[in-house]
């Protein structure tokens, strides 16, 4: 195919303290089969030589992409980071990676391929396979421990570890999402979608659950059963941080459940508003009395609903429903 009729794909990278894996990266997005890629990295104050890595790629990657743009900067977080990578980017597809995983050859075509045949989607991504710190395939037993013995693992792929065929047609949707994100790494977004759902918050600092959360308000998310990425498990991980992690949890469903109160639910999937409705989202609201109500108002034909939402009194109209 002519490559000007391609979609532009920004690939965003925000990096961070990975001088051993940086360069293994971006000759993963060098190695990718699509052909029309801009390649934007902000190193996120690195305090190895990340950065001194990154430039030492420039050349090479000039010859290869559309455009080419490195930036250090001061460290901010990985969230105001991608805010940045986004605003910079001017691809209609944007394709996120870590700077210490791996993107396999045929990721992004096909990922491209998905999204632009199916309109109603907004992000689509693959199954991750697991390297160690050397870049082998692994495995995880039950506690995540890598093991080399495939017949012994617990869990062969990440999608294994997510029991993303479980979810079948739930994948991606708002309700199972808000009970805790399952979407692997390296997807693709249509970049029209941050329109309607903004870019990322401070109030929520688990990024990337929070972004997939919005995204699933407005938009359908695909699962490609085959393995497209290579997710690295070593020292450093972040994800192993579990007091950290949590905590980031319980901001970001913290800010979720506010957002919930202001929701303009003629915007969103109707999977939404019944989810709210219902009281399915927190343990705070009470279940069985909202079915009661709900049913009672129904019957009466009353045109506007009252809902006690998280201590807060909630008119809704029944045009939503």
């Amino acid at each position: 195919m002519n490559i000007d009729k391609l979609p532009l794909v920004s690939v965003l990278i925000s990096s961070y303290n990975h001088e051993t894996f940086v360069q293994k990266t971006i000759e993963s997005i060098i190695s990718q089969t699509y052909e029309k890629i801009e390649l934007i990295i902000i190193d996120d104050g690195s305090t190895d030589l990340t950065f001194e890595k990154t430039l030492e790629m420039e050349n090479v990657c000039k010859e290869h992409f559309v455009n080419v743009y490195f930036k250090k900067q001061k460290n901010r977080g990985i969230g105001l980071t991608c805010n940045e990578l986004i605003k910079l980017s001017h691809g209609e597809y944007l394709y996120y990676i870590a700077s210490d995983d791996l993107a396999k050859p045929n990721a992004i075509t096909d990922q491209v391929c998905f999204l632009e045949k199916h309109k109603e989607y907004a992000l689509v991504v693959g199954n991750n396979e697991i390297i160690d710190s050397n870049g082998i395939v692994c495995y995880w037993d039950k506690k995540r421990n890598i093991t080399y013995n495939e017949a012994n693992a617990c869990y062969k792929t990440f999608a294994e570890f997510l029991k993303i065929k479980q979810l079948g047609t739930n994948f991606g949707s708002y309700l199972y999402l808000y009970r805790g994100n399952h979407i692997p790494n390296g997807y693709l977004v249509r970049k029209s979608i941050y329109d309607k759902t903004g870019l990322n918050n401070e109030n929520a600092p688990l990024e990337d659950w929070f972004m997939n959360l919005q995204i699933s308000k407005y938009s359908k998310i695909k699962y490609l059963d085959k393995v497209l990425f290579s997710y690295r498990w070593h020292q450093s991980n972040t994800i192993k941080q579990s007091e950290k992690i949590q905590n980031l949890y319980d901001l970001t469903l913290q800010y979720e459940n506010i957002l919930l109160t202001k929701t303009n639910f003629k915007n969103v999937n109707k999977e939404v508003l019944n989810c709210f409705l219902f009281g399915k989202l927190t343990k705070r609201v009470n279940l069985i009395y909202n079915i009661i109500e709900i049913r009672r108002y129904r019957k009466n034909s009353v045109k506007m609903w009252v809902l006690h939402f998280c201590g807060i009194d909630l008119i809704i109209s029944k045009k939503f429903l």
